[in-house]
């Protein structure tokens, strides 16, 4: 990240302690968005899309379906992140906004690099190298691959709303297009 964005996403948890949780931690939230990707993730790649109306949108949800059904098994596999195999996090951008109606909103979006075992092949769709890792000896020899994806969590913060993060937008690339 650019010393900029740095600058600007920490003048942005600044306001959100001000003026809308006075408890928000980044670090807390970080914690939180790697446990529901991960969970997301794994609804996502067994196809269990009803368990996902109360974590993402309607509107992301409709999209989910409409791209679940079409992928072939290996990269459905690949959405997969276990909360472990998670290797670097960071967030992407932070908005806060006001709708017409005076509806307040935070939006996080975070960006998560994972190791995932699917078998997939070298080359995926667009002609975007996947980076491979192999572990183990010659014998026992497991290859992953470092994977990126970015969820978008975004909060309400109007008056008498629920305290809950519902993620707006799922990004796999190179896998969910």
């Amino acid at each position: 990240t650019s010393p900029f964005a740095w600058l600007r996403t920490r003048f942005y948890y600044l306001l959100i302690r001000l003026y809308f949780d006075h408890e928000f931690s980044i670090e807390e939230f970080t914690r939180g968005a790697k446990q529901a990707f991960s969970v997301v993730s794994k609804l996502l790649s067994q196809r269990k899309l009803d368990l996902l109306e109360e974590l993402v949108s309607a509107e992301v949800l409709q999209v989910l379906k409409e791209k679940i059904s079409l992928l072939p098994d290996s990269h459905r596999d690949a959405l997969a992140a276990d909360i472990d195999a998670i290797m670097y996090t960071t967030e992407g951008d932070v908005r806060i906004y006001y709708d017409d109606d005076g509806i307040k909103f935070v939006s996080i979006l975070m960006c998560f690099w994972y190791l995932n075992g699917a078998n997939l092949p070298d080359e995926v769709p667009g002609e975007a190298k996947v980076f491979q890792i192999v572990f183990g000896d010659e014998n026992t020899k497991e290859k992953k691959h470092l994977l990126t994806a970015n969820y978008e969590f975004q909060r309400e913060f109007t008056e008498g709303a629920k305290p809950d993060w519902t993620i707006t937008r799922i990004e796999h690339p190179r896998l969910l297009e």
